[in-house]
């Protein structure tokens, strides 16, 4: 059987090699090329000829919404999933209704993501759910985040910078520090990896040895 070939395209260095590793371990996929710039992915799908293009929301320059009408245009056959860290419903329905075959929240558990590739493979229009489940929103509830606090936590957690959470949200760099600042308050911690240790050991936020058990 012929792999699955993926084009890659997200700004965030260390999210597009954990998303490459997780597809080459899943072993029907071929990641054919990673690109960290949307204005380069219309060329890369010339070149490359991939399957599927795996495009990021917020990229620089041009953004991801923008390049998903582009590529719509010049390669009405192609296979288009986006991936946002955010769950903002406007974001979402505007990829969908912009010819996305499927929204995919950067919070997904790694062992879903080839499944929903290849659903959008199938013909599947695949929403990803929202990134807290009932408990984890709940607990942080409970712990006083507000939904923006628990959401940046999350951002956080996956490795993003400060000015990186802001792009993904749509807010000013100081804006997240606030933001933050309140976090590791109401945790009772100093600083972000022991916000991130905290968070999962109380449930707020998935914990990856736990997913991997």
């Amino acid at each position: 059987m012929p792999k699955i070939k993926v084009l890659i395209a997200d700004d965030h260095r260390l999210i597009l090699e954990s998303v490459q590793a997780t597809l080459e371990a899943a072993g029907d996929f071929e990641v054919v090329a990673t690109t960290t710039e949307a204005t380069r992915v219309a060329a890369l799908v010339g070149e490359t000829a991939p399957d599927l293009v795996l495009l990021d929301v917020r990229m620089p320059e041009l953004d991801g919404l923008t390049c998903l009408t582009r590529l719509r245009r010049r390669f009405p056959g192609l296979v288009v999933v986006m991936m946002s860290g955010s769950e903002e419903p406007a974001i979402r329905q505007q990829a969908l209704d912009g010819g996305a075959s499927a929204f995919v929240l950067k919070h997904i558990d790694p062992r879903e993501l080839g499944g929903v590739l290849r659903q959008a493979l199938g013909g599947t229009v695949y929403q990803s759910p929202p990134i807290f489940d009932e408990r984890a929103r709940a607990l942080a509830a409970e712990a006083g985040l507000t939904t923006k606090e628990h959401e940046i936590l999350n951002l956080l957690a996956l490795g993003l910078s400060n000015r990186e959470i802001g792009g993904e949200l749509r807010i000013a760099e100081q804006t997240v520090k606030f933001h933050l600042s309140n976090v590791y308050r109401k945790l009772g911690v100093g600083k972000r990896t022991a916000a991130i240790e905290a968070a999962r050991a109380r449930g707020l936020i998935p914990n990856p040895l736990l997913q991997q058990a």
